[in-house]
């Protein structure tokens, strides 16, 4: 079983319990000042879960070929969007700084889209997360799938969990090496299709999978199929519980996402103490349900014995459930002695009370509240989104130019993104500069008319240098060395008028 972290974290104290806070293991804790002789680090032990069946075990299957299935089909499907963009349903297409997932496409610009997805999850996790603990962990976690696949793997080719100690303590031999090999060569196959599905989201996937086929990828695109090769085989089938138990910030996190009522896969102590081994004549009176048969332990993914309470190490699987139910029908015992269960009924159930779960809690109402509100703010931002953005660089040197006639000129780039997939014409103005009997003056670089229609294919964005002049008589009226400017860009067709603000640059007064 592995070590858990909180054997190390919390001190011990000889014959002299102490009660632990909701969600932290119960230990005994030795005075502050004695001596402890355990290690800070310990070698990883191997752990090999045992295959159970149930309903959570069910869950778990179905969840892992959705998740699987969604990620290796979805670079292939179509959504047809024109001759001029890609048919790719869902493409991160980095040449053109675009996002595509079927009707919408989201500019470079226009990255907050993206954000804003981000912080939805992050509440839908954490409202899942205080109802019902690491679900997400346990079921739709990357790790846990690939791991999960992994195992499967492991189990076709060496056995079920007593088939694979033994494999594993046996002296070499050619059964050995095939067994191994095979389970290896299987793994690097799996990890291999994973980092070629993940570089056909960034290109068109029939186009990339016949350059892989003839050799003539770019070679960046076989350098990334061969890092997430390396990682996840080393993190799916070396590494595996270390990732969630070492690696993954979530298990400190969500300490902060449970409560009395959070429901949690839980042993209940009222109901299995006193434990220890029972035959079938024995009687059940004076004693717990627990039979101490460990097959909660050993098919547990971590390697960790629930009975002992809540500990970061736990993913919420609930596979323990499923064994120890197994066992309960043997033995002839109500189901459900580990099961999903909230501390604060746990507490109440040592003095044979029950509380109902309560889901409406302040910090699950505020995610619920929250939830809505975020996707209600990108929804009403997304259908009121510009079809023509403008962005405006400045020159920044030289910040200025004084002309021969005494007059002040200054330079700008502008970035005109036509997301219609049509091309369009637009006019470009300005407004903000004051006014004199010689107007400010715009020369369009590349351009023969000094009021030039500018024409912006579909799905493009055109940059266009501009000089502004400022005359004479009009600096003299600047108050200060940077003025307020606004470029304005409308649309001949529709009349959309798209505005910029920017600087006009002069000498100190």
């Amino acid at each position: 079983m592995a070590t858990t972290l909180d054997s190390y974290i919390t001190p011990k104290v000889e014959n002299e319990p102490v009660e632990a806070a909701p969600g932290v293991m119960r230990h005994d804790v030795k005075p502050v000042n004695a001596k402890d002789d355990r290690p800070l680090y310990v070698d990883r032990v191997a752990i090999h879960p045992k295959l159970v069946h149930g309903t959570f075990r069910n869950l778990k299957w179905i969840v892992m070929v959705l998740t699987l299935g969604f990620y290796y089909l979805v670079p292939w499907l179509r959504w047809d969007r024109g001759p001029t963009l890609p048919d790719q349903a869902v493409l991160i297409d980095f040449a053109d700084q675009r996002l595509f997932f079927g009707p919408m496409e989201i500019w470079a610009q226009e990255f907050y889209y993206v954000t804003g997805l981000l912080i939805l999850a992050s509440l839908v996790l954490f409202l899942v997360t205080a109802l019902a603990g690491r679900v997400w962990c346990g079921y739709a976690c990357p790790q846990t799938v690939w791991t999960d696949l992994f195992i499967m793997v492991e189990r076709v080719f060496q056995g079920d969990r007593n088939a694979r100690l033994r494999l594993q303590k046996a002296p070499w031999s050619s059964e050995k090496v095939w067994k191994l090999g095979i389970t290896h060569v299987t793994w690097l196959f799996i990890s291999v299709l994973t980092g070629g599905a993940f570089v056909f989201y960034f290109r068109d996937a029939p186009t990339l999978a016949y350059e892989f086929m003839t050799g003539t990828a770019p070679y960046i695109a076989y350098v990334f199929v061969g890092v997430f090769t390396f990682t996840t085989y080393a993190l799916g089938g070396l590494a595996r519980e270390q990732v969630c138990i070492y690696m993954c910030p979530w298990p400190r996190i969500q300490g902060a996402m449970y409560d009395d009522h959070s429901m949690l896969v839980s042993y209940r102590p009222h109901r299995g103490e006193p434990r220890g081994p029972h035959k079938k004549a024995d009687t059940w009176d004076g004693r717990g349900d627990c039979v101490d048969c460990k097959q909660c332990v050993v098919v547990c993914p971590v390697g960790i014995d629930i009975r002992q309470g809540a500990q970061l190490e736990c993913i919420q699987c609930a596979l323990c459930i499923d064994a120890c139910n197994e066992i309960m029908e043997k033995v002839g015992r109500p189901p459900n002695l580990i099961a999903y269960d909230t501390f604060h009924n746990l507490k109440a159930a040592e003095t044979g009370g029950n509380v109902p779960v309560k889901v409406f809690r302040t910090r699950t109402i505020l995610y619920m509240v929250l939830i809505p509100a975020v996707l209600g703010l990108m929804t009403y931002g997304w259908v009121n989104r510009s079809e023509l953005q403008l962005n405006v660089l400045r020159d920044r040197n030289p910040l200025f130019v004084r002309l021969s006639d005494g007059g002040i000129r200054n330079g700008y780039t502008l970035k005109i993104l036509n997301k219609r997939h049509e091309t369009r014409q637009y006019k470009v103005s300005i407004k903000g500069l004051p006014a004199t009997a010689v107007d400010p003056k715009l020369d369009f670089v590349g351009f023969k008319e000094a009021d030039p229609v500018i024409d912006v294919v579909p799905d493009s964005l055109r940059a266009i240098r501009v000089y502004l002049s400022l005359p004479k008589p009009a600096v003299s009226q600047l108050k200060d060395e940077s003025t307020d400017l606004t470029f304005v860009v409308t649309d001949i067709e529709d009349g959309t008028v798209t505005r910029r603000g920017t600087k006009f640059r002069s000498p100190k007064k």
